[in-house]
């Protein structure tokens, strides 16, 4: 290996101590953020490889393929790194319209008033009847 070998785009990225950086899906069309979740190395590197979005559940600690289990499959349209290479941004088309284990179209449902948080987007599918 020499000093001057191009430095991999993986190792571009500033991981935290668990080795995972935050990922934000947004909406390709409409611009609107859908959620945000972790991905680990590996995750990073099946999205760019696979064209949709793979995260790393910290609660299961396992890769999590976005709809597998909802059917809610996140197509990848693009991937940045912000300036301090501590976040990704994945731009992705949600099909099935639904990005939020709710039910609802984005993870960032409640909004708040002054006072409290409240819910302002309606549920578009029972959870229920999506993970069955």
């Amino acid at each position: 290996m020499t000093d001057n070998a191009p430095i991999s785009w993986l190792d571009q990225v500033k991981w935290d101590d668990k080795g995972l950086v935050p990922a934000i899906a947004q909406d390709a069309a409409s611009g609107r953020i859908l959620m945000m979740a972790w991905m680990n190395r590996d995750a990073l590197a099946l999205t760019a490889q696979e064209g949709r979005a793979i995260y790393w559940s910290r609660s299961r600690g396992k890769l999590w393929r976005k709809g597998e289990s909802s059917g809610h499959v996140q197509k990848l349209h693009e991937m940045r790194l912000d300036c301090d290479a501590d976040v990704v941004l994945l731009s992705v088309e949600q099909l099935g319209g639904i990005a939020c284990h709710t039910g609802r179209e984005s993870c960032f449902y409640r909004q708040f008033d002054g006072e409290q948080w409240q819910s302002v987007d309606n549920v578009i599918k029972d959870p229920d009847e999506i993970y069955q």
